[in-house]
């Protein structure tokens, strides 16, 4: 793991950064916080090899794995529990794992990261198999929890992407589509819960929500599959057939109470 630059833990672009007024603080790690877009821009085609291969395996009742640790587990686990309210996804498609189990989503878990074997555990237990894609989250690309899983997915044919921010790490090295971001150096110093995870949570944002487009979640621009569960989501589902189908708020909200969903309602109603 010492042949390449682990970039992510290069010194920071600015020192002293005590010595700084609260003002200067913030812009400059606004400044930083500019790059991360572009840097994204740039592992677009992996992205899209990966999405693609996700809407296939989907289709044939596959799932999406995310794991991680740290910032890069709680990521996932943030995308993947927010696909089922935004989308009317089941909650076992897309299924966000970290080191150190959901107690490690509040607080962390001392060593768990360094567990090689327990990723793998972790996924058997949700019966992984081919017809699922792994996604191994890590900045550094070296985290031993995840290198762990990604390596025996492999052995069992499961289709592995590994988001890195650090080019021609481990992680990159070993998985099918390797997803590296390069950031540069975080403003503070080996603080990669700033760019690099900033980075990751738009990457996953990217995968997911092209990926519930691509299999029929979305109607136009609308989330027509979203659960109706709080009066804001009932509100935006009464608009969205309000503008579909040139109802009145009331008749809107009346057909939205009789079919249960937006899209349901569309399809219903629809002329």
């Amino acid at each position: 793991m010492s042949d390449y630059i682990k970039i992510t833990e290069t010194p920071s672009d600015y020192t002293d950064l005590e010595l700084m007024n609260t003002q200067s603080i913030l812009e400059n790690i606004n400044n930083e916080d500019r790059k991360v877009a572009e840097a994204v821009q740039k592992v677009i085609p992996q992205l899209t090899i990966l999405v693609d291969a996700l809407e296939t395996r989907f289709y044939e009742g596959g799932r999406l794995f995310y794991i991680g640790a740290g910032t890069s587990g709680r990521l996932g686990i943030l995308d993947a529990s927010e696909i089922p309210p935004t989308y009317g996804m089941p909650h076992d498609r897309v299924i966000g794992l970290i080191a150190g189990g959901d107690s490690a989503i509040r607080k962390a878990v001392e060593f768990a990261e360094d567990d090689t074997k327990q990723a793998w555990l972790d996924l058997k237990s949700y019966a992984i198999s081919k017809k699922d894609v792994l996604v191994g989250i890590a900045a550094s690309g070296t985290t031993p929890y995840v290198l762990g899983g990604i390596s025996e997915a492999k052995k069992h044919g499961v289709l592995t992407a590994g988001i890195t921010n650090n080019p021609g790490s481990p992680l990159a090295t070993i998985s099918d589509i390797p997803v590296e971001i390069n950031v540069g150096p975080e403003f503070v110093t080996g603080s990669t819960r700033m760019k690099s995870g900033t980075s990751q949570k738009l990457a996953l944002n990217m995968i997911s929500t092209a990926l519930m487009i691509r299999v029929g979640r979305v109607k136009g621009n609308k989330m027509v599959n979203m659960q109706l569960s709080n009066n804001k989501l009932v509100d935006r589902g009464t608009r969205y057939l309000m503008e579909g189908l040139h109802l009145s708020y009331e008749e809107a909200e009346k057909a939205l109470n009789q079919y249960g969903s937006v899209k349901k309602a569309l399809d219903a109603l629809k002329k």
